[in-house]
């Protein structure tokens, strides 16, 4: 991928998209999906046409966001134009369709798939790299939900740990992907947590406060990413801090543990750390095997190795890691990490470069090429 020609034709999109009528900000959002697109794609695929090809995927952006922001803006008059409620509480209207669209006919995965696509306004792509498929694979998935729901009256809610799991992935896609949605899905759990007393309603609203309360501090006045252990503390949300904290011990002490109050537990002690070599990995590998027992799922086996390697040391996270499959996202930028941390600088290098050719996302793939040249400089120097 040369990335000199990204950079020299990024202005000149920009600047078509401009003229067509988007605004600035938006333009420059659009202009991003398309340059995150073309890193994923033109490897294999590369086009005739760079400059055409990256102005027309631009645009499609553009105009997806752009009715996805109308549509939920004309939600949003809908609701403000409806008489005051009496005494019974009204829902809000968009937790209802979160409700509808997990429907019973529904399975899980299709109904989680569904509501992003159709209520979070999540991509296709962003819907398949969360659940770590193909897109064509949730595109089929998508399209499949869509024909079991056309015949049928979404007046049957479905059930609330499908809704959670649409939540938290709609959360972390806005709190680490290409769309902002993160407040709004705090906004929409806060709702279900005053109408459900559930612990693990709380946990995950705890785990949000938790993970967002650290966001000004994830990126730096570059944009690129600033890695958790490198983090300003001082720029942490300690409100947010201090309420999800609070929330997650009084979920926890009702002895119903669930996925959404371990992975709480686990921000919270990153939290609690007045700095990174004082946090507490013993406990932190605690509550990763509890994930594990209650979840099994790789990603969580993956961030295990990383906390083992920090508690007991490299060799001992190493250890884990290669229990896993190699192809899992991050695998190599773990590896990487926990090779640098033993000593060994030559694999690390080439790790974090093989992991950077990998990643998606750009601020990611940028800071993972910056960690290789990084090593690669010390080796030479």
């Amino acid at each position: 991928m040369d990335e000199a020609l990204l950079r020299s034709l990024t202005p000149g999109v920009l600047g078509i998209l401009v003229r067509r009528g988007a605004d600035f900000a938006a333009a420059e959002d659009a202009v991003q999906d398309a340059l995150v697109e073309a890193v994923r794609v033109w490897p294999a695929d590369p086009p005739r046409d760079a400059k055409g090809w990256l102005v027309t995927v631009a645009w499609r952006r553009f105009l997806d966001a752009t009715r996805a922001d109308a549509a939920r803006r004309r939600r949003e008059d809908r609701i403000e134009e409806e008489p005051a409620p009496g005494p019974s509480p009204a829902a809000d209207d968009t937790l209802q369709l979160y409700f509808l669209c997990a429907h019973p006919s529904l399975t899980p995965a299709s109904a989680v798939a569904l509501t992003l696509r159709a209520v979070g306004g999540l991509t296709t792509r962003q819907i398949a790299e969360a659940y770590l498929v193909p897109e064509a694979t949730m595109g089929q998935r998508i399209s499949r939900a869509k024909r079991t729901v056309s015949g049928v009256r979404l007046d049957r809610p479905g059930d609330v740990a499908t809704v959670l799991r649409v939540l938290y992935l709609v959360f972390n896609e806005g709190y680490s992907g290409d769309v902002d949605l993160s407040a709004e899905a705090i906004r929409l759990t806060r709702q279900l947590a005053a109408v459900i007393d559930h612990p693990e309603v709380a946990g995950l609203l705890a785990l949000m406060l938790l993970h967002h309360a650290r966001r000004a501090a994830r990126t730096a006045p570059d944009g690129s990413l600033v890695p958790l252990a490198e983090q300003d503390r001082g720029r942490w949300d300690t409100a947010s801090i201090a309420e999800g904290v609070g929330i997650l011990q009084a979920a926890l002490a009702r002895d119903r543990l669930g996925e959404f109050q371990a992975q709480a537990a686990v921000a919270a002690l990153h939290a609690d750390a007045p700095t990174a070599g004082e946090t507490d990995w013993v406990q932190i590998v605690e509550w990763y095997d509890e994930l594990v027992l209650l979840t099994d799922s790789p990603v969580v086996r993956l961030n295990r190795a990383v906390a083992v390697g920090e508690a007991d040391g490299p060799r001992a996270g190493l250890a884990a890691l290669a229990a896993l499959d190699d192809s899992l996202p991050r695998h190599s930028a773990v590896a990487a990490y926990l090779h640098e941390r033993d000593g060994d600088l030559a694999t690390a290098a080439r790790l974090y470069a093989e992991a950077a050719r990998r990643a998606s996302d750009l601020a990611e793939r940028d800071h993972l090429t910056r960690q290789a040249a990084r090593l690669n400089t010390r080796r030479s120097g």
